[in-house]
This record gives structure tokens, sequence and C-alpha cells, in this order.
């Protein structure tokens, strides 16, 4: 990202970045990274697409940025496939907490993962937002989970040959 660019999108996004609530994401892990980690991905990516577009990329920016604005406690009681549902809405309702929200926006956020979750995306931007989220998931789990898997296997079977020396 340019200069002007990485700028741009810091003045959109500082409010957010610097709340101490969401820095909190960067101890939580997801997809091999720290979640805070993916959603500025996210929201890059969203920044980018959206702004080449035309579109209303402040907005959309804002929202991709808190799509997975929770922690792993706000999910302890549900299953992981419950939580891989239900996780926007949470998402949402932390967002709200914390920040305006304006209707495309909560949009935007609460059907980040259709088709899994039944809120319909209703704007371009969310599915942008959207189709950016999965591609950067599939890079993060081939990238950063799967290598961090292999090494505790390998780190494991070391373990098992040496005891057995």
């Amino acid at each position: 990202m340019s200069f002007k660019k990485e700028n741009e999108f810091q003045n959109i996004t500082n409010d957010i970045l610097n709340n101490s609530i969401f820095s909190d994401l960067k101890d939580e892990l997801h997809h091999g990274i720290s979640r805070y980690q993916h959603c500025l991905r996210v929201a890059k990516g969203t920044y980018y697409i959206t702004k080449k577009l035309n579109m209303d990329y402040e907005r959309a920016t804002r929202a991709a940025l808190l799509h997975d604005f929770y922690k792993d406690v706000d999910t302890v009681n549900y299953t992981t496939k419950e939580t891989f549902k239900i996780h926007p809405d949470i998402a949402l309702l932390n967002a709200k907490k914390y920040f305006d929200l304006d209707y495309k926006q909560e949009n935007i956020i609460a059907s980040h993962m259709f088709p899994v979750c039944k809120t319909l995306p209703k704007y371009k931007e969310a599915w942008i937002t959207s189709l950016v989220d999965k591609g950067v998931a599939i890079y993060e789990m081939y990238r950063f989970k799967a290598s961090l898997v292999m090494g505790i296997w390998i780190l494991f079977i070391f373990n098992i040959i040496s005891i057995q020396r």
C-alpha cells in the first residue's frame, strides 16, 4: 500500500485500532495469527477493493475491521460449530458498544459469514467484505495455521523418538 493510502487507512481506522478493548484481540489466536492481525488484513483488503471501485470505502473499511470483534471468552458457552455461525452477531454487539455504526456497517459485520450465518449481505460493500474475509482466512489457514500444526506434530514426533532412546 502506498504511503498516501496507508495514511488514509490509518485516518479511517485510528480510533478503532487505538481502542483498548479492540487491541485485546492481539492476544486472541485466529487462523494461526492474532484476531487483530486477521481483522486488519480483511480491513486493508476491503479498503483497497472498495476504494478502487469507487464505493463507500470508509464505512466498509471500518466495518471490515470490526467484523471479528469478539474474544474467545464471548463464545465459551458455544460449540465450535455454533461459534462459527453466531460470532458475527457477537462481533456486531461488541462493535455497537464502542463505536457508532450505521445500518450498512451493521449489515457488513452481521453478514460476513454468509451463507453460514442467516444474515444476507444487502450492500456491495458487504459482499466484498465477506469475500475478502474468506480469501484472507484461506490464506491464513494455509500460510500460518498449517505450518503451526505441522510444527507441533514434528515436535511431538521428535519427543516420542527421543523418549524411545
